[in-house]
């Protein structure tokens, strides 16, 4: 019986590394896999999956008014999906990864971050949290060595930014993964 899957953790915790590196394994033992991610992602290139220790795949872009039933048609059929940067789906889109998970048995495994850098869901990510049958967070550490949570938004002299729009491309330059406590000390020092 297929699941939907929800691998989430903060900027840094190789997310895609593991998206990447699930595919491989997939396509090992010669399942066929559809690697998918939201236009909105366009940081290292329109349809690169790519991590930061150098692993790097083409995907098939999802557009925010793309149906992803209507897409899967297109292409054929896959013996999984895998979707990088999910939290820039929309909800109707996670909806439709969940029906193809009901209705024609092909497991989703969604990876992305669950919230943004004032700690709110991101829409795709909240749909993801409701309905998934199984979440697991990646972790990573604050500088302070405890577990990161927060993808803290960073200007040029490392200051945390607490205002502006949820959706900032961005890396190591823009976005920091803190714990709560460091995140709340940090904006007091700004």
């Amino acid at each position: 019986m297929a699941k939907l899957y929800f691998k989430y953790g903060a900027m840094g915790s190789s997310k895609s590394a593991q998206a990447l590196i699930t595919k491989f394994n997939y396509e090992e033992l010669k399942m066929t896999v559809w690697l998918i991610k939201p236009s909105t992602d366009t940081r290292d290139g329109a349809s690169l999956v790519k991590s930061r220790i150098g692993l790097v795949e083409e995907a098939d872009v999802i557009k925010p008014t793309d149906s992803i039933i209507g897409e899967l048609d297109k292409k054929g059929n896959f013996d999984v999906i895998i979707a990088d940067e999910a939290q820039f789906l929309t909800p109707e889109q996670i909806d439709e990864l969940r029906t193809i998970v009901d209705t024609r048995d092909i497991p989703v495994l969604c990876f992305g971050l669950r919230t943004d850098f004032l700690t709110h869901f991101f829409p795709g990510s909240k749909r993801l949290m409701e309905i998934a049958d199984s979440l697991t967070e990646i972790k990573t550490v604050c500088a302070c060595g405890s577990k990161a949570t927060v993808n803290a938004r960073i200007d040029s002299k490392g200051r945390i930014i607490t205002k502006g729009d949820q959706v900032m491309l961005g890396g190591n330059d823009s976005y920091i993964a803190m714990c709560h406590r460091c995140w709340k000390l940090k904006q007091m020092e700004g």
